[in-house]
């Protein structure tokens, strides 16, 4: 797609042009860990406890994710509004300042990590049965935290230049790469967790390298020039006051699923905690098309809001709203509907099935209206908006569900509270940032974005 086209293109086409291959990518994404938690559940005798196991791990995923998007959704935004302004050489300088930036914390994350593995695997929740299966896949999982980093926070750089394909290919190579060798790892060479941790390195690895070797190229807009590879302590600063809010929302879903596991674990043991890992799976994989709509959506509002194109911000905004309230209603209604099979997807275990299909619609029917909350609080760090955003994403998470979770738990609801909770704040925080947004929008673009 031409750099100009982002400014011209009619909305609705523009729109689902750069944001089928982000949600086609973010779903493929998607199953690195739902790929892994598929084939391990359905490993004879032991699937339950193994799924369980590597489920507790996901937090520590959540926070090296959040330190991508500290870097990788602040600098995209800031990116491609520069290059909404014709400034190509700002936005340049923007990406090798998140490009070092990202190096530097991989590196620092391994070695916290490795340092507390031992006992944050107690802390998120695992029991004397699931805590070897955590430090088996966590040992491996975590060499890996330098490609990870550089997928995830470069990719938004190839989005701001409207490549949504090639955005879309970096996560497909990879995911390919970790669909074909897990059953390799896990079942031909009996290797269980350590084998789905192992695929899952290998194919961050290959996608690590096709996202440097692009924005290296000729190809890209701006360009990584890794002769000079300095941080820009200005640059920086900006970069991660807009990434906060999408680091806070990573952070802080971290931070519940270990309320949630913990929980559980007090209230009903290991069977309980099985279910989380599989909602989150069933939660984490209905937001991947949101999210691959919300990649390409910020980086149209920017280029549009930095070009002073404020009519196109809206119309680009309320495109992707209609498109996104839809689906979070569909998702909702088919998981309400069908919990059983879906459930069925993760395990075959038909005790921890039955256990956790009457709960499924406590958990999930919140939501039906999420879409007002993805693609409001997204826009708004399109428009630049990073104190909004990150107040709309702490009310949601730290304001209304963790308080909830301990509420609802502690009444007769007891673990039908902690499912419940998820359903409440989901609806909540909703409306709430309907509302904030509809009173701001006019403020934002009237205003006008800051010089560069």
């Amino acid at each position: 797609m031409q750099q100009s086209e982002l400014g011209t293109k009619r909305v609705p086409g523009l729109v689902l042009s750069m944001a089928l291959p982000l949600i086609v990518a973010q779903l493929v994404n998607g199953l690195y860990n739902i790929v892994d938690r598929i084939y391990l559940g359905h490993i004879e005798a032991a699937g339950a406890d193994i799924l369980t196991g590597v489920g507790i791990t996901y937090p520590v995923i959540l926070l090296i994710t959040a330190f991508s998007n500290l870097i990788g959704n602040g600098g995209g935004p800031l990116a491609a509004i520069r290059l909404g302004q014709k400034q190509e050489r700002k936005a340049e300088e923007i990406l090798g300042t998140a490009a070092a930036s990202l190096v530097v914390l991989s590196f620092i994350l391994m070695a916290a990590f490795y340092a507390l593995k031992a006992d944050l695997i107690y802390l998120f929740g695992a029991s004397e049965t699931t805590a070897a299966y955590a430090d088996e896949y966590l040992s491996i999982y975590l060499i890996g935290t330098p490609f990870v980093l550089l997928t995830l926070g470069l990719n938004p750089f190839i989005s701001a230049q409207g490549r949504t394909t090639m955005s879309m290919l970096t996560v497909v190579i990879g995911a390919i790469i970790n669909i074909i060798l897990d059953p390799v790892f896990i079942f031909v060479f009996g290797m269980g967790a350590s084998g789905a941790a192992i695929a899952t390195v290998l194919s961050q690895g290959a996608s690590a390298l096709y996202v440097v070797l692009f924005l290296s190229s000729r190809r890209s807009t701006m360009r990584l020039r890794m002769q000079k590879p300095v941080i820009s302590r200005r640059l920086l600063m900006q970069i991660t006051a807009l990434g906060v809010s999408p680091f806070i929302m990573s952070a802080t879903e971290a931070a519940i699923n270990v309320v949630f596991n913990s929980r559980l674990q007090f209230l009903a043991g290991d069977m309980a905690v099985g279910t989380m890992t599989i909602f989150s799976s069933v939660m984490s994989f209905a937001m991947m098309p949101l999210m691959g709509m919300n990649q390409a959506v910020t980086p149209l509002v920017s280029y549009n809001f930095g070009a002073r194109l404020n009519g196109r911000v809206k119309e680009i905004y309320g495109f992707a709203l209609a498109v996104e309230a839809a689906y979070c209603f569909i998702i909702s209604s088919a998981c309400n509907l069908l919990p059983a099979a879906i459930i069925g997807m993760f395990t075959s275990d038909k005790a921890l099935i039955a256990y956790a299909s009457p709960y499924m619609k406590f958990f999930i029917t919140g939501f039906a209206i999420f879409g007002l909350q993805s693609c409001s609080q997204n826009t708004f760090l399109g428009l630049e908006q990073a104190r909004i955003s990150l107040f709309l994403a702490i009310f949601r998470k730290i304001i209304l569900l963790i308080p909830l979770v301990y509420i609802l738990s502690s009444t007769p609801l007891g673990v039908k509270g902690v499912f419940l909770a998820e359903s409440i704040s989901d609806a909540l925080s909703a409306s709430v940032t309907a509302a904030v947004f509809l009173l701001n929008l006019g403020k934002i673009l009237i205003k006008g974005p800051p010089e560069p």
